[in-house]
């Protein structure tokens, strides 16, 4: 126990497997810092806990595959070796391109590109919606997302204003050219139906309140901040866990990893300057984040690559790393 009567919370991520209630855990921080190794590691732990886990990557770099050593892609598929541990990689930005191309005729195409031109990052809105609704009907007891580094992790926060405007802009112009495009569809035989483009545009704005409802509820959701102990990387996490605060989405979990813990005798005089800063943020990181669960992680020698590694690499989050003596 602490000077002050604070007993500091166990330094570990066994609260985020135990808490059965939670059906989204993000995992996001700056990008290097290990987010993909983590959230798979987690998925790992999460899988002897649940009926079924989805891992889904958003992060257009995808790095799953990579280190589960199997090709996932666009649908859940099984990891090998588990039963109830599926994966996906997807790219959020490609659902708007692929409604401009699939708009079977050239004037709700133009509508379609207008419309992800004038308003910024509609179609990561819509991008998110979609994998949404596709996640919404598939029955996983848990689903951990591996998130884009920083900067993107929480834009869906800003989803519904931004299809608001979509929505809006869709209005404006079908009010405008409506009754034109109507005429000189019927005119040339094709159908030019704005409604459609409206409707599919409200039932993604509801499927995007309905998951930030859910992702704002503490019960549901936690954000695990991933990082390293070094300045520009401690920076990135405190304006993380700010703008989640702001946001209210949960966050009371912190993996500090690839610390260095160079044996006493050790003559590496780059290991022990290197010790000696991390040490210096990690001390900073325990004052700012007293609240928090503190996981940390050693750097290791091997990369964490594959079933076997990952599963061993695992334990480390749920029992507390001991640095040698």
């Amino acid at each position: 126990m602490s000077d002050d009567g604070f007993e500091p919370l166990t330094p570990s991520l066994q609260n985020v497997i135990e808490q059965k209630s939670l059906q989204w855990v993000f995992v996001g921080g700056k990008g290097g810092v290990g987010k993909t190794t983590t959230s798979s590691s987690l998925a790992v732990q999460m899988a002897a806990a649940r009926e079924s886990v989805l891992l889904i990557s958003t992060d257009p770099a995808h790095n799953l595959s990579d280190a589960f050593g199997q090709k996932f892609g666009k649908d859940p598929t099984l990891v090998n070796g588990f039963k109830n541990l599926y994966c996906m990689e997807i790219d959020p930005t490609s659902s708007i391109q692929e409604m401009i191309e699939s708009a079977d005729n050239s004037a709700m195409n133009s509508i379609m590109q207008d419309l992800a031109f004038a308003i910024p990052g509609v179609d990561e809105a819509m991008g998110f919606a979609e994998v949404m609704k596709l996640v919404k009907s598939m029955e996983y007891s848990v689903i951990i997302f591996d998130t884009a580094p920083t900067g993107h992790t929480l834009r869906f926060l800003s989803f519904p204003t931004v299809l608001e405007k979509a929505l809006s802009k869709v209005s404006q112009l079908s009010g405008r050219f409506g009754p034109m495009m109507q005429q000189m569809s019927g005119m040339m035989g094709v159908s030019a139906n704005h409604e459609d483009i409206f409707s599919k545009l409200e039932s993604m704005r509801a499927v995007i309140n309905e998951v930030n409802q859910q992702f704002q509820d503490p019960d549901k959701t936690t954000f695990v901040c991933v990082c390293i102990s070094e300045f520009l990387s401690l920076y990135e996490t405190e304006r993380l866990v700010q703008e989640l605060t702001n946001g209210n989405i949960d966050t009371h979990n912190i993996v500090v990893n690839q610390l260095l813990f160079p044996p006493k005798d050790s003559n590496c005089e780059q290991c022990q300057v290197r010790h000696k800063m991390q040490q210096k943020y990690l001390e900073q990181i325990f004052d700012l984040y007293e609240d928090f669960h503190v996981t940390l992680l050693p750097l290791l020698t091997n990369e964490v690559r594959g079933v076997e590694k990952l599963k061993s690499f695992s334990r480390l989050l749920v029992e507390p790393f001991q640095p040698p003596k």
